[in-house]
């Protein structure tokens, strides 16, 4: 199977590109859009580290936590893609 990929056009018309969890990550943020995406949602083993390489290469992300009920009661993150990007190629869902 072949790693996702997807490439970005940032607001200053450059590009950037991202393989592996990080572009399956982007591609969750991208579809979610203003809603964005909790691990609840959209569970994988290491979310906040993929969340954390993608600031580190300049995507602004935030997090807003919110709590959840159930068996293990407690608060989870809410990530949401803050910089405007344009899926120039590839991320497909």
């Amino acid at each position: 199977m072949n790693s996702p990929r997807i490439k970005i056009r940032l607001p200053d018309g450059s590009q950037q590109s991202f393989a592996g969890r990080e572009a399956w990550t982007l591609r969750r943020l991208v579809d979610a859009g203003s809603r964005g995406v909790t691990t609840v949602d959209h569970p994988a083993p290491r979310w906040s580290h993929y969340v954390f390489k993608l600031r580190r290469a300049g995507l602004a992300i935030s997090t807003d936590y919110e709590s959840h009920k159930g068996d293990f009661p407690g608060k989870h993150g809410r990530c949401r893609l803050e910089t405007p990007v344009t899926v120039v190629e590839g991320g497909a869902s």
